[in-house]
């Protein structure tokens, strides 16, 4: 019996490892997916909601403020280290914004324009 009992423990010291290696994986592959479904959601509100808002300075860079803090707990959650450095990147980008006059707030629209055509990009690849 004991025999048995000692052939046993690796058994399943490896299948418990076997296991863990497979949930983490699968939980990567979880976040990666949900990233990559979040993170252009929040690009093309962000856009969307910019492009109105020219005339309010203030409620625009509230805006990239909020897209910016969406954007970094994205990229907490990418398992993709692409993904992730792309979206940090993106996020800094938008809160590095400053909009204190209209003028500004046409320059931040065409700025989080460029910035989020260069990051969709980035963000194709890695999410493909």
């Amino acid at each position: 019996m004991r025999l048995v009992a000692s052939r046993f423990v690796p058994l399943a010291a490896f299948a418990v490892v076997v296991f863990a290696s497979g949930c983490s994986e699968i939980n990567a592959t979880v976040d990666k997916a949900q990233a990559c479904l979040e993170a252009p959601k929040i690009v093309s509100e962000t856009v969307a909601k910019i492009s109105g808002l020219v005339n309010d300075p203030a409620a625009m860079e509230k805006e990239l403020d909020a897209a910016s803090k969406k954007l970094g707990e994205v990229a907490d959650k990418a398992s993709n280290t692409t993904l992730k450095e792309a979206t940090d990147d993106l996020a800094a980008s938008l809160s590095k914004l400053d909009v204190n006059s209209a003028n500004e707030a046409v320059d931040a629209v065409q700025k989080v324009g460029n910035d989020t055509a260069a990051y969709l990009t980035k963000l194709k690849e890695a999410c493909s």
